[in-house]
């Protein structure tokens, strides 16, 4: 009878653990990407009053006779099943739709976590706002290239300085179209004025020339062409650039009115001025036909930008910071690292939506978001808890039931116990 109430005892142990874990996960059943978790049992060692037999030429075998001893938590695990995901329209609010942690650090230490709630920090860094944990990734060059391949430490910080961080762009490129008139004389010429940027952002307006329409073209030509334009660029009255300057040429046009350049730029040198360095430009000339039409050739395109300064952000499902600038500009600022593990399950709660990395987790394999294996990134919107209510309230009434049904064999083999030694009286 001991025995029975050594076993009623070790399952109201056991219950009691259970409904820690219960009593855990209905707290945190709001708790942003919280995982809910689960206890599982196993029977504790059985005494054997006699062992098992094997048949003979005259009887059968039989089998052992054991007493269960009661039961023993086997462990707890961790379900890591996906939480839904709700908008919260905030840009810094971040939710990971499929397998990775987010990874944070308190500069000494790097943390793994599911809980995307971050803001920016008064030194524009994305921070968990609950807990100043900073987020890790990798941080953009001066041209916006990402280099993933680059090592990440506890001081990896993805930067977003808005309104302190200026940027410009000068031009490289600037795109002409339209159609030059197929009977235009020699003496006609067609003006076009864009404005391009230098190093520093200082806007320059270039006038662009294309005159001395020839039909045949001169002596060069490639095979049928039928007509030629020379074209030269200005910057107030001073030339930089024409179709005779090294490497250029003049348009040729067949007698459909389509080019024939075995080339579709043109390239130009802006000087230097103002502290601003001399800048090459290149300008694509593709978009210009000859057809017997007035001519009207504008500008349709340039790359370079004025300065601007930083006033907003934007993340992508690969984690890529991107910068939206006063002047249009946009610009990688850095990208999100995430890690994945080859047992999640394994990882350890260390409080506040962290987990950290055990020797049966397996190592983190760090890398960007969409590749690896690793889910993407969802800007505006935060994992809810993945705890089932109806599931908890089940298990917490199957629960009390096991609790319930231990205390009576307890409390039965006490009466029982008593029967005993009243049969002493």
């Amino acid at each position: 009878m001991l025995q029975a109430m050594l076993a009623g005892v070790a399952s109201i142990k056991a219950q009691q653990t259970r409904m820690n874990i219960i009593g855990n996960n209905l707290a945190n059943v709001n708790t942003t990407a919280f995982k809910g978790g689960r206890v599982t049992f196993q029977d504790m060692i059985a005494q054997t009053i006699r062992g098992a037999s094997r048949p003979t030429e005259y009887s059968g075998g039989t089998n052992p006779i054991q007493y269960g001893l009661g039961v023993l938590v086997a462990g707890t695990d961790v379900n890591n099943e996906q939480g839904s995901l709700a908008a919260t329209n905030r840009p810094s609010d971040l939710a990971i739709q499929g397998n990775g942690f987010f990874l944070v650090s308190n500069s000494s230490r790097i943390g793994y976590t599911r809980d995307g709630a971050f803001d920016l920090d008064a030194e524009g860094i994305l921070v968990q706002r609950s807990t100043g944990e900073r987020l890790v990734g990798w941080a953009a060059d001066d041209d916006g290239g990402v280099n993933t391949q680059n090592p990440l430490s506890p001081t990896s910080y993805i930067s977003i300085p808005l309104g302190s961080l200026n940027a410009v762009q000068a031009t490289t490129r600037a795109t002409v179209t339209g159609n030059l008139n197929a009977e235009a004389t020699g003496t006609d010429t067609w003006d076009v004025v864009m404005t391009v940027y230098d190093s520093l952002g200082g806007s320059h307006d270039i006038r662009v020339q294309f005159k001395n329409r020839l039909a045949p073209p001169a002596a060069g030509a490639p095979a049928g062409a039928t007509a030629s334009w020379e074209w030269e660029a200005f910057e107030g009255t001073t030339s930089i650039g024409s179709s005779a300057t090294a490497g250029n040429e003049p348009l040729y046009f067949d007698a459909n009115g389509a080019r024939l350049n075995s080339t579709i730029m043109g390239g130009i040198t802006l000087p230097a001025a103002g502290g601003a360095m001399a800048q090459a430009i290149s300008l694509d000339f593709s978009g210009i036909s000859q057809l017997k039409a007035e001519s009207n050739v504008t500008p349709s395109s340039q790359n370079g930008y004025p300065p601007g300064s930083l006033q907003g952000y934007s993340i992508g499902p690969d984690g890529v910071v991107t910068g939206l600038f006063t002047n249009g500009l946009t610009r990688s600022l850095g990208q999100i690292a995430m890690a994945v593990f080859s047992n999640p399950a394994g990882l350890e709660r260390t409080g506040n939506n962290l987990w950290r990395q055990t020797d049966n987790s397996g190592i983190p394999l760090t890398g960007a978001p969409r590749s690896g294996g690793r889910g993407s990134i969802n800007a505006g919107f935060l994992e809810q808890s993945n705890v089932d209510i109806s599931n908890e309230f089940t298990d917490l009434i199957v629960t009390q039931r096991g609790f319930q049904a231990n205390t009576k064999v307890v409390s039965t083999v006490d009466e029982m116990l008593q029967d005993l030694i009243n049969m002493k009286r």
